[in-house]
Parts: C-alpha cells; sequence; structure tokens
C-alpha cells in the first residue's frame, strides 16, 4: 500500500459516524494529579493498569475508533503479555501516539507559549509505527485575555502545527492538529471566538504553506465557550458560535473535527457536541476526542482497586456510547443519570 492509500485508510477507520477517540494520552505530571484525587500513586505498574483497564472495556470499539496513547503506554502490556496498542487494535480501535515534548514560555513574548518537539520527530515516528502507531497527535496551546495571544505566538504555533503534520504524512503517520484556545480566565465567548478564528485561520495558512494534504489530516480544536471565570453558555449557543468559527476557517477537504473537552464537565461536552451536530448539514464530521471527560467517570468508579474494574469500565462505555450518540445528532440529556 503506497503512503497516500495507508494515511486514507486510516482516516476512513478514525472518521466512522457515530465514533469518536479516547485521549489517554497524559503526561507524567497530568496523570499524578488525577490519581491523586483518587488516592492513587502514579507508579508506572498504576498507569499501566489503568490504561489496561480503559483499553480492555469489552464493547469499547464499537463507539471508539482510536486511542491516543502517551510513548510510555506505546511500549507497555496488559496481564497476558499482548502490548497494550495491540489490546486497542484487537476491538477495531486505532492505536495514535502524542508527539510533542510539550510547551514552554515563548521568548519575549510574556504570557505566551510554544510548543516543542520537532527535533528528530521522522526517527521517533519510524519507531512508533513499529509499535503500532498509526496516528499521532500535537498540542498548541494559546492562553486568552485583552492582549493574548500574541501575534508572534499564533504565528509560530501554526509553523510548528504544519512542520509536525507534513513530517508526519511523509512518514505515512495521520497527524491530528491540535490549536487549543485554552479556557482559564474571565474573558467573554465573543473574545474566545475571536482568538479561535485568528488561530484557526494562520493554521490553514500554514498548512497550505507546508503542502499539508487536508484529506489526510484532522482537527482537534477546542470548542468556543466564555473563559471558567464568566460564567456559562448554553450548548445551542456554544453550537453556533463554534461553528460559525469553523464554517469561517476550516475547509471543507478536512474530513474530521475531533473536539478536545479542555475543562468542560463530561456532560457539557457531550451536550454542546450533540448541539453542533444538530445544526447538520456540515461538510466535516465533527466527533469527540475526549481525555479527562471521558476518564473521569471511570477514574472515580475504579479508585486504584482493581475489584473496581468491571464497574470502572462501565462506566467509560457508557460515556463514551453517549458522545458517540451526540455525533450523531442524538443525544438524550435524560441518559446522564445512567452514566453518572
Amino acid at each position: 500500500m503506497d503512503t497516500s492509500s495507508e494515511l486514507q485508510a486510516t482516516v476512513d477507520a478514525l472518521a466512522q459516524p457515530g465514533k469518536g477517540l479516547l485521549a489517554a494520552d497524559e503526561s507524567g505530571p497530568t496523570i499524578a494529579k488525577r490519581f491523586e484525587r483518587i488516592g492513587v500513586e502514579s507508579s508506572e505498574e498504576n498507569r499501566r493498569a489503568w490504561r489496561q483497564l480503559l483499553l480492555g472495556t469489552p464493547g469499547l470499539g464499537e463507539f471508539i475508533s482510536g486511542v491516543i496513547l502517551y510513548e510510555e503506554t506505546l511500549g507497555q502490556s496488559a496481564d497476558d503479555g499482548t502490548p497494550l496498542p495491540e489490546l486497542a487494535a484487537r476491538q477495531g480501535i486505532v492505536p495514535g501516539i502524542k508527539v510533542d515534548k510539550g510547551k514552554l514560555a515563548l521568548a519575549l513574548a510574556p504570557g505566551d507559549e510554544i510548543t516543542e518537539g520537532l527535533d528528530g520527530l521522522g526517527k521517533r515516528l519510524a519507531a512508533y509505527r513499529q509499535q503500532g502507531a498509526r496516528f499521532a497527535k500535537w498540542r498548541a496551546v494559546y492562553n486568552v485575555s485583552d492582549t493574548l495571544p500574541g501575534l508572534a505566538a499564533v504565528q509560530a504555533n501554526a509553523e510548528a502545527l504544519a512542520r509536525y503534520a507534513a513530517i508526519c504524512q511523509q512518514a505515512g503517520v495521520v497527524p491530528i492538529v491540535e490549536p487549543e484556545v485554552l479556557m482559564d480566565g474571565g474573558h467573554s465567548m465573543a473574545r474566545c471566538a475571536q482568538v479561535t478564528e485568528a488561530v484557526l485561520h494562520e493554521v490553514f495558512h500554514a498548512l497550505h504553506r507546508y503542502g499539508v494534504a487536508l484529506e489526510h489530516m484532522l482537527l482537534k480544536p477546542s470548542m468556543v465557550l466564555p473563559g471558567k471565570d464568566a460564567g456559562h453558555a448554553p450548548p445551542s449557543e456554544v453550537a453556533m458560535h463554534t461553528v460559525q468559527v469553523l464554517k469561517r476557517t476550516v475547509p471543507a477537504a478536512v474530513p474530521g473535527i475531533f473536539f478536545l473537552s479542555g475543562g468542560q464537565t463530561p456532560s457539557e461536552a457531550t451536550a454542546n457536541l450533540d448541539a453542533m451536530n444538530r445544526l447538520a448539514p456540515l461538510p466535516w464530521r465533527l466527533s469527540f476526542s475526549y481525555g479527562r471527560a471521558l476518564q473521569e467517570p471511570p477514574l472515580l468508579a475504579w479508585r486504584g482497586d482493581a475489584a473496581n474494574a468491571a464497574q470502572a469500565q462501565q462506566a467509560l462505555l457508557l460515556r463514551s456510547r453517549l458522545n458517540g450518540m451526540a455525533c450523531l445528532g442524538k443525544y438524550d440529556a435524560a441518559q446522564e443519570s445512567t452514566a453518572s
């Protein structure tokens, strides 16, 4: 199979109707914080046990088409010796890998950040492919205020995202491009929309400059939301503003837009996605790539105890099914009581 056909096959496997992605690629510090909330030590064995529980959930492949893994997880195995990427693949879930190396302050731009990890990326991708990864993810973050992000941050992160995407496609790996406009702060929904539009506009300009095939990539943006300190917006409003920004900036050639949850509660993330899909027809498939919004209910059920594994898996399956329905615009909030 040539590279183009391979990329197309991966995109087709990921962008299936009624399915989305499980983001299980938390860095060491992030998963340590989540484990701390349930009184579990973030040891390598506990992380392995948790991610085995997620990927081994019976029936998960009915609603989850792909899983984003952390580098550590790509090399770990289940209790019976099955590599964790293979455990996912057995359910028809495509394994992917987070490839960026985290963010740091952008020089001479107070409050702005840049993501690193381009050096040696091509070689790392070759190794990840050997371990079963068929797609990758790179996250850029944008802090929001009256003056942030600055133009330098918007341009530098767009350039890095485009370079990453081009390197991925050359290696036969589908890139997920993730520009996250952060919810932190008291900014208005209008300010979030303004920043998101500027960010996405710049990202697609850069992707075009680097010759990235839009048909062979996926977008993982944040929704247009007011800042955490600015109150709550109803799903209909989130949907209207988010879709308006997407229509202004994202070419129809992009096959799928997989939203991040970005600090929303599990039910908020599902309701907002559902409201967007009720605005059909849209040129792209709108889906989810949720981390905490999928993992929080099973994590609270598990609490580090193997005896709770089945209950935790049931919580993950229910949450995944609700999001699968939201992808089709058929989510029913009345089912939340069953999933809680």
